[in-house]
């Protein structure tokens, strides 16, 4: 790996140069770079911690001034419990995945079918202030014999640094070709880079919606990106209380900043006595924000403690569809018509008014449904259109 500064042009021809060397390199040599990588982001944690604390001062004042969200800052701290961890468990599980190019298949004696796969071949991914994507990327890009060029945001210039140096000294010692993962140092570059069509294939943007967009409208290339992470959790009336406490706490307070943390709570109109007053509370507990229609507002302001009924906010149409990336929570209610077709149950109705607000408003990134009704569940995983359709299960569960 190499921190660079030189041009665009230069950058995008070398990576483009080592991905040919890269993408034939045996799948044992791609994972003993993996190994070395790991052995030496271990070893240099200390320095990286520190580069970071010094990246992360920078970044509280200029929170404290305005000129940066908290929701950034929370996602440049490295020292966060668990997301160092999580960083070196990541490049280990990438390391134990199976070949990502080739696939046997034995169909007889003598007959083996071989699906084999080809490298896409030079990225440019462009993110903000995630100091682990580095690790991540290069973990990923190796394993499946692709060159990156990495462009991160200005917030984590220390944390960047050290651990591309880190990553650097351990590629070396291994077949990988030096430019095949390069840090891009200079300022500038991102308009110049997207011009790069002959020698980059694929960017990859990770950050904020106007960055998705602003890429998206200023380069021929390819491009691969979600934005927005507006996740919705929807909790049918015969969902099970205690894990649906569980999950949403999970889903919303396990880490706020994440795109894939639940945004907006749908509550079956029958779980707002049974269900809410729990879910609410335990929200509540833990320094959560509410925002509520008028009907769920009203079932809470009947069932909570005059303390925490206070703190129940009004909740605006905008609230949904809005990625508040902090502890705030919009809450609507589906409402069971009281009257129905022939052919129609109140609870399918009901099901179907929950499955249309979420493909209108969310994201199409993640979303849930809590019940014990299989039948619902499957209707409800087959008809909304996101990425990730889970059951009974946190959001967080999508990364």
């Amino acid at each position: 790996m190499s921190l660079t500064d030189s041009s665009p042009a230069q950058i995008a021809r070398a990576a483009s140069a080592a991905s040919k060397s890269l993408g034939i390199l045996p799948l044992e040599a791609r994972n003993d770079a993996l190994s070395a990588i790991h052995q030496s982001l271990v070893q240099a944690k200390s320095r990286i911690l520190a580069a970071n604390a010094k990246d992360l001062e920078l970044a509280s004042k200029a929170a404290a001034d305005g000129q940066l969200s908290q929701s950034v800052l929370k996602r440049l701290d490295l020292g966060r419990p668990g997301k160092w961890e999580d960083m070196l468990q990541g490049i280990i599980d990438v390391r134990n995945l199976e070949d990502p190019f080739t696939l046997r298949t034995l169909l007889d004696d003598g007959l083996t079918l071989e699906r084999i796969t080809c490298p896409i071949g030079t990225l440019l991914i462009i993110f903000e202030a995630r100091p682990e994507v580095i690790a991540n990327i290069a973990a990923l890009a190796i394993k499946s014999g692709n060159a990156a060029i990495l462009k991160g945001g200005k917030e984590s210039t220390s944390s960047f640094f050290t651990i591309s140096n880190a990553i650097s000294s351990a590629l070396v010692q291994t077949k990988v070709p030096n430019a095949a993962i390069q840090l891009v140092t200079a300022r500038d570059v991102i308009a110049s880079l997207l011009e790069e069509d002959k020698h980059i294939d694929l960017v990859i943007p990770r950050g904020s919606n106007d960055l998705v967009r602003y890429i998206k409208a200023n380069t021929r290339i390819p491009v691969l990106g979600h934005a927005d992470g507006l996740c919705t959790i929807y909790i049918h009336h015969d969902a099970d209380t205690e894990a649906s406490v569980r999950i949403l706490l999970d889903s919303k307070l396990g880490y706020p900043a994440a795109c894939n943390s639940v945004e907006t709570l749908l509550v079956h109109q029958a779980a707002l006595t049974t269900h809410l007053p729990a879910i609410a509370s335990a929200l509540l507990q833990q320094g959560c924000s509410l925002r509520c229609d008028s009907i769920s507002k009203s079932a809470l302001a009947e069932s909570l403690p005059l303390d925490k009924v206070a703190l129940l906010q009004d909740a605006a149409e905008e609230d949904y569809d809005t990625e508040f990336l902090s502890p705030i929570l919009a809450i609507k209610t589906v409402v069971s018509p009281s009257t129905t077709p022939k052919s129609s149950s109140s609870e399918d109705l009901a099901l179907g008014l929950a499955i249309a607000h979420i493909n209108a408003h969310s994201s199409h990134h993640t979303d849930a449904i809590l019940t014990s009704s299989e039948p619902i569940a499957k209707r409800f995983q087959a008809s909304v259109d996101s990425a990730c359709v889970f059951w009974n299960t946190s959001t967080r569960m999508a990364d």
